[in-house]
This record gives C-alpha cells, sequence and structure tokens, in this order.
C-alpha cells in the first residue's frame, strides 16, 4: 500500500474527485456489509427453523443488492468522470509549466520522454487517484470498523480477524521498496525507448540516406530486450507481494472462521464468516487497482522533474504593457550557457531605435542567437541589462514581453491543422478576411489559394507538404496577424526569394525590427549593422559606413562575394 508523498501533493488540485470517489467507495462497501449481515442472519433463522423470518431477511438481502448495483454504476460512472477530469487537470498544469520552463528547459530535454511523461505517466496517473487512492482510503476504514464490530460478537474470532488483518496490510509493505525501486527502473527504459522510437520516426529519412536504419534497429531492440528483463524483475516481486497477500487472506479467514466455530450460537458463526470476508475484500481490491495505477507511481520522478525544475528565468515583473514606440537597448550585455567555459556574449551595446532596423551578423556562434533568446527573455544576461524605453525587461510580465514581439525564424513551426489554424495562432479572433489581407501581405495568398482546399487546407506536422519558402511567407503573413510593435527576423531570409524579402520589408514598416541574418545582402538596407565576434561587438555602422572601412564587415562582403 504505497502512498507517494509528492503524489499527495499533487492530490491538491483533484481533491473533489478524489473524495467522490472515496465517498461512493464507502458507499458500496457498506452495501456489501449490509447484504453480508442480512444474509448471516437468514442463515441463523434458517438454522433455528425461522422460515418467515428467513423469507423477510432474503427479501431484504435482494433489495440491497439492487441498490448496490445502482451504487456500483454511480461508482464506475464518477470514476470515469473523475479519471477524465484528473487528466485534464494534471495535463493543463504540466503543459503550463512547459511553457514556464520554455525553449531553455526543452533544448537540454528529450521530446520523446516529455511525451511519455505526459502521455502514459498521466494516463497511469488516473488509476492512482481514482481508483487506487480512494480504495486506501476504504481499506483503511472498513476493515477496522468490521473488526470493531465484531468484538461485540465474537470476541476470539474479532482478534484472530484483526492480526490477519493487520498481517496483510503490514508484511507485503517489506517488499514495496524494491517494488518501487524496480518500477522507477523499468519507467526510466520505458521513457528512454518511447524518446528512441519517436527520435527514429522522425529522422527516418536521414537514417535511410546514410543506411543506418538496421544498426538504429539493432540499438531499439536491445533497448526493448531490457525494457522487457526490467518489467519481469518488477513483476517477480510484484507475484511474491500478492502471493503473500493471497496466503495471509486465506489463512486469515480459516483462522477466524474455525475460532468462531467452537461451541456458539448459529448467528455468530455465520456473522464471523461473512464479516470475513467482507473484511478481506477492499484489501483484494487494494491490489487490483495497485497494479492499474503502478504506471503513474513510477513515472513520479519524471513529473517531480518537470514539476521542480526551476525555469531558467522568473515571472516576476510588474508591468503589464510593453511601452508605446518600443526602444531596445542592449547595455554590456553579458551571458554565459550553463556549463560553458566561455561567454557566449560579453559586453555587448548597441540601441535598436523605434522604427529602426538592426542588423546583427557574424560567423556561427558569434552570440546573434544567444542575442534573440535575451530579447525574448528565454535567458537573462549574467551582467548588464536588456532595455525597452529604459524598461529592464526582468521588471515586465513575461506574457506582455512575449505578446509583443513578432518571430520569424529560419525554422518555420506549423502544426497539423488547416492553413487558417496556423495563421491564427497569432490572432486568435482575425476574420478570414484579415487572413486573406495578412496572406496578401506576406505573398501568401496566391500559393494558398491554389491549394486542395484553399485556407481550409490541411497542412501536415511542420507543414512537410509546403517548400521551405512557403512555410516562410506563412510565418511572416503570422507575424503580420500579430501586430507586435517589436520585430525579431531569426534568419527569416534563408528560404525567401525577391518576393518574399519584398514581404519581409513590408512587415519591418513601422516596427522596431531586430533582424539576424547571414546572407549580407539582406542587411545593406538596415539603419545599423552590428558585426559580432567571439561573442563581442566588433564594429557597428551602416552598410556604406562599414564597406568603405577595411574591418571585419569588409572581409566578410569580400567572402561572400568570392564564394557566390
Amino acid at each position: 500500500m504505497i502512498v507517494h508523498r509528492r503524489l499527495l501533493q499533487l492530490s491538491g488540485s483533484v481533491k473533489a474527485p478524489v473524495a467522490a470517489c472515496v465517498s461512493l467507495g464507502l458507499a458500496v462497501s457498506a452495501a456489501y456489509v449490509t447484504q453480508a449481515l442480512l444474509l448471516a442472519a437468514a442463515l441463523a433463522a434458517l438454522a433455528e427453523g425461522r422460515h418467515d423470518d428467513t423469507l423477510t431477511l432474503l427479501t431484504w438481502a435482494f433489495a440491497v443488492i439492487a441498490a448496490r448495483a445502482a451504487l456500483l454504476w454511480a461508482r464506475e460512472s464518477v470514476t470515469v468522470w473523475a479519471g477524465a477530469l484528473i487528466r485534464a487537470r494534471l495535463r493543463d498544469r504540466l503543459v503550463d509549466r512547459l511553457g514556464r520552463l520554455g525553449p531553455a528547459y526543452l533544448t537540454g530535454a528529450r521530446t520523446g520522454r516529455v511525451q511519455t511523461t505526459l502521455v502514459d505517466g498521466i494516463e497511469g496517473l488516473d488509476a492512482y487517484f481514482s481508483r487506487y487512492l480512494p480504495q486506501v482510503v476504504v481499506t483503511l476504514c472498513v476493515p477496522v470498523a468490521l473488526v470493531s464490530w465484531l468484538f461485540t460478537v465474537n470476541p476470539a474470532a474479532a482478534t484472530v480477524l484483526a492480526a490477519a488483518v493487520a498481517g496483510v496490510l503490514v508484511i507485503p509493505r517489506f517488499w514495496d521498496a524494491t517494488l518501487l525501486r524496480r518500477g522507477r527502473a523499468r519507467w526510466t527504459a520505458f521513457a528512454e525507448l518511447a524518446a528512441d522510437y519517436l527520435e527514429a520516426m522522425q529522422g527516418m529519412a536521414t537514417l535511410r540516406a546514410f543506411g543506418a536504419v538496421h544498426r538504429l534497429g539493432t540499438k531499439l531492440a536491445t533497448r526493448a530486450h531490457h525494457l522487457y528483463t526490467t518489467t519481469m524483475r518488477q513483476l517477480r516481486v510484484s507475484l511474491v507481494e500478492t502471493g503473500v497477500s493471497a496466503f495471509l487472506i486465506q489463512a486469515g479467514t480459516a483462522a477466524a472462521v474455525l475460532t468462531a466455530a467452537r461451541p456458539s450460537d448459529a448467528w455468530s458463526v455465520f456473522a464471523v464468516l461473512m464479516i470475513t470476508v467482507e473484511c478481506f475484500r477492499p484489501v483484494r481490491n487494494l491490489s487490483e487497482y495497485w497494479h492499474a495505477g503502478y504506471l503513474g507511481i513510477t513515472a513520479v520522478d519524471g513529473l517531480q522533474e518537470l514539476l521542480t525544475v526551476p525555469p531558467a528565468v522568473g515571472d516576476t515583473g510588474t508591468v503589464t504593457v510593453l511601452p508605446p514606440r518600443p526602444a531596445i537597448t542592449f547595455d554590456r550585455v553579458t551571458f554565459t550557457y550553463p556549463g560553458a567555459r566561455r561567454p557566449a556574449v560579453q559586453d555587448v551595446s548597441f540601441t535598436v531605435g523605434h522604427g529602426q532596423t538592426v542588423a546583427l551578423i557574424g560567423p556561427s556562434g558569434a552570440g546573434k542567437s544567444t542575442l534573440a533568446a535575451l530579447l525574448q527573455r528565454h535567458f537573462d544576461p549574467d551582467r548588464g541589462a536588456v532595455t525597452i524605453n529604459g524598461i529592464d525587461l526582468r521588471d515586465l510580465r513575461l506574457d506582455a514581453l512575449r505578446a509583443g514581439i513578432a518571430v520569424v525564424a529560419q525554422d518555420t513551426y506549423l502544426f497539423h491543422g488547416t492553413v487558417a489554424d496556423n495563421l491564427r495562432l497569432a490572432g486568435p479572433g482575425a476574420t478570414d478576411e484579415e487572413l486573406q489581407q495578412a496572406a496578401h501581405a506576406a505573398d501568401a495568398h496566391d500559393f494558398v489559394t491554389a491549394l486542395p482546399q484553399g485556407y481550409d487546407t490541411l497542412l501536415g506536422e511542420r507543414g512537410a507538404t509546403l517548400s521551405g519558402g512557403q512555410r516562410q511567407r506563412l510565418a511572416i503573413a503570422r507575424a503580420l496577424l500579430a501586430d507586435a510593435p517589436v520585430l525579431l527576423l531569426d534568419e527569416a531570409t534563408s528560404h525567401v526569394d525577391v518576393h518574399g524579402e519584398e514581404a519581409l520589408a513590408r512587415l519591418r514598416r513601422g516596427r522596431t525590427c531586430l533582424l539576424i541574418a547571414h546572407r549580407l545582402s539582406t542587411v545593406k538596407d538596415a539603419d545599423r549593422i552590428v558585426v559580432l565576434s567571439e561573442g563581442e561587438v566588433a564594429e557597428s555602422g551602416d552598410h556604406a559606413a562599414l564597406t568603405a572601412t577595411p574591418g571585419h564587415y569588409h572581409r566578410l562582403l569580400i567572402a561572400e562575394e568570392v564564394t557566390a
């Protein structure tokens, strides 16, 4: 009978459905006990030749059986309702938690492992909260009440029964630590295997291209065998515990009945027999529900990690609205990634005025994407500050900050859904006319209307049925719908043609824009160009000034012309 402390803390959000399941569980047990007492009284009356009383008592017993059937139906209905509610609440809480942890956590976590926790772990917790935990309460209440009452009927048999119930509840607990430890090992193996399978499906094209399908298949088979062996080790312990419990139940029943069979009246014998059965019924049900909810208990480590790992940044700000006409300032910003030997950016300072476009360029690893992450506050600087109109980003509410920044990235993520659904991520209340206006401005309307169902065309995961340029144009349309005053273009020109660049120019108009690019041809019209090298600002200025002066930008421009 394992009641995990962390899972009890989680039950704070599902207390009402668990209480409903407990109440109906106790009502069902009361019906079973009432039926047992009526049958004991009927058998005693039959043994004493009181046939009229026997018939009356049996009639009442059948009435209780009918009432119990109704209670069992109600309990199962409430259990299903509670399970669905518990799953929804816990998943909402975990998804909200993932949103708060942000990319800083998800970058280092395996997607398949997180997915397994959210899906299989929560499914296991459904049975734990809606069935196992209520049955624990029933198991603690019903035998105690029945044994206490039985002391008024047959003290000797009650003493034997109390010892047997205590043995059933206590002795198998010696295996619980081992069972939980092996269950956690099984969950780890299960989560790792699920993560490997997800990665294999996502990267199947790459595996086929390099002829690595067979090698990965062998690796997956090894992991599956490891899961099998850990499951069997866990099952062996579980079967020993189940066998011990079954033996104690049978021995306790026989001992109590034999004790009651000594010279006594018929009522006492039959009462002991029936009450003994009802004493152990909750224990047998507990064992059944234990196995149903065991997966949730073994998943507690993954759940606890999600719920306790500290976010990279705290939502401690008090300013709820982004300042109008925003201007962004990076003031001597230094940041080092956890575990890194040197700062990703160091003493970086520049300003993006309202309505201006500032381009960040430099070789890979220069710190461009780090500055973009700091602007979105996925991380906080170690030293220095990023401000908007003089307000430190740490003083802004996260939802206000991120609602004020529209992002068009190199790798546009499109969800499984229609074109319209993907566009409305940025504007949930946008009308069809507004969608079309945004698509026109992004030069996407023509190719969207050429799709089989136009804006109602279902896109596959990640928009795999579209070209890179088409996905990028939808990202531009989505940013237009967001209508945020700050624009972050992170390698947004990597897949666009001339028309796409014109759409980006329209998107930038009137917005404060930070543009990250490798292609220097896309930054020539920026108001200012900041050249990064090894995490520091090497030089800055407009295209004409930087071209006229030999330096980093000049050398990058020559190198691009040579490779073109």
